[in-house]
């Protein structure tokens, strides 16, 4: 049984999804920090407060706090144009650019159909 395991943790796929998970949650970080420090402050600066939190209504003694709920899509919104902007569009770019480069040059005709062509030529010519 511990072979099995042993086998199951060095597999290539449950290595590779726990650097991604690492990487991931790294990655988390640095994306929440950008819109914290620079997306957060530069909406404020354009539009006023950009807290919402403090937005309730209440019916019949119970509280609402659709403040919170309209900062998580605000949130939300935001960190997904960073991601789209700042790593999907870019890595699109590069992909495309890596298959433009790859693509092999067409080739040349083989000297069996050269000889063939050439003698369809000849006999149309001469009809």
């Amino acid at each position: 049984m511990i072979k099995e395991f042993r086998e199951f943790i060095l597999r290539g796929n449950v290595v590779d999804l726990a650097v991604a998970v690492v990487i991931g949650a790294a990655f988390t970080a640095v994306v929440n920090a950008f819109v914290e420090d620079l997306m957060t402050p530069l909406i404020a600066a354009i539009g006023g407060q950009p807290d919402f939190s403090e937005l309730t209504f209440t019916i019949n003694g119970s509280k609402f706090l659709y403040g919170e709920f309209i900062n998580a899509i605000v949130a939300f919104l935001i960190v997904a144009a960073v991601i789209f902007f700042f790593v999907i569009k870019p890595l699109n770019v590069l992909a495309a650019r890596r298959k433009r480069a790859e693509e092999p040059e067409p080739e040349a005709p083989a000297e069996d159909i050269l000889l063939l062509t050439e003698i369809r030529d000849l006999l149309a010519r001469s009809e």
